[in-house]
């Protein structure tokens, strides 16, 4: 459903659709830069539970996080855009496999790739409106992108903590342009869609991350043991998993339908099955920067990889 605004002033949602579409994402949404109560409400008492385990940039900007009028001064609008990555790679390796990447990591860097495809967006906006005033967002910023994916209708948030979404899984890349213009009409949440029943992500997880409230104690997930300095915290089981982890998305019947990345600028940039532990155990800084400078692994590096295949 969709939230009609008559004024002729205001940016078209059709424009907006448009220019993501033209730009390379999947899917768009566009949802008013208000304050996320309830949800802020939630993220506040998970922190307190002490589930960002080392994530304490997560306990930063919290009046921000869920707040995207605080981003941009006369914030009005936030535009939610989506690109699927899922590729060969994504529903699972072979078993016995103790060299397995998650496959949004052997593609070049996301953040670099929907910073490029929102500048494009953001550029088609701007010469509509030219006094528009805006910012770019990944994940990298504090602005809670999942919630506003939410509210612009795009998905709903699954047992594991990610958006899923109809006909693209939870496999997607999202990225925001929080912008000081309002749109014509505005999307809403989505209805008698979800998980139902299904538990399979958390019934997949193998040290049991996923928590009865849809979020993850990150002290107990793979993807962040093998990625974020843990320093301090107790090692957990990686099931094989040296950079990141798919376990809970592999399973997702959603994932399991939908179809392969069709965008270029997200193409796998090696084959992992041909890197196996004793190529890895031997590997070179030099060759390690040869296949894998653009991706995200660089952000583990080469000697962190190679703890996470003897830990």
């Amino acid at each position: 459903m969709l939230i009609l605004h008559q004024n002729i002033s205001m940016i078209p949602r059709n424009l907006i659709i448009n220019a993501a579409l033209k730009a390379g994402f999947d899917i768009v949404g566009v949802t008013p830069a208000v304050h996320i109560e309830d949800e802020n409400f939630h993220f506040s008492k998970w922190l307190s539970a002490g589930c960002n385990a080392t994530l304490s940039y997560l306990e930063r900007n919290q009046e921000k996080r869920f707040d995207a009028s605080k981003l941009v001064d006369g914030a009005r609008s936030v535009v939610v855009c989506g690109v699927a990555y899922l590729s060969k790679f994504s529903r699972g390796y072979p078993t016995g496999c103790n060299t397995k990447i998650a496959s949004y990591a052997l593609a070049k860097d996301y953040h670099v790739v929907i910073k490029e495809m929102l500048s494009e967006v953001a550029d088609e906006l701007k010469a509509y409106a030219p006094n528009l005033r805006f910012r770019l967002f990944t994940d990298s910023a504090p602005l809670a992108e999942k919630s506003y994916a939410r509210r612009a209708g795009l998905g709903w948030i699954g047992r594991n903590s990610l958006l899923v979404t109809p006909d693209y899984g939870s496999m997607l890349l999202l990225g925001e342009i929080v912008m000081d213009e309002a749109v014509d009409e505005y999307d809403t949440p989505m209805q008698s869609v979800g998980c139902g029943e299904c538990r399979r992500c958390v019934d997949a997880c193998p040290n049991g991350a996923i928590r009865d409230d849809r979020t993850i104690d990150a002290r107990r997930c793979i993807s962040c043991q093998t990625i974020e300095p843990m320093a301090g915290k107790e090692c957990i089981p990686l099931d094989g998993w040296i950079f990141g982890c798919d376990s809970c998305q592999a399973v997702c019947p959603y994932n399991k339908k939908a179809p392969l990345c069709k965008n270029s600028r997200l193409n796998p940039l090696f084959d992992p099955l041909e890197f196996d532990a004793e190529r890895w155990l031997s590997m070179s800084e030099e060759e390690f920067t040869e296949f894998a400078s653009e991706t995200p692994m660089t952000r583990a590096g080469l000697a962190r990889i190679k703890e996470n295949i003897i830990s």
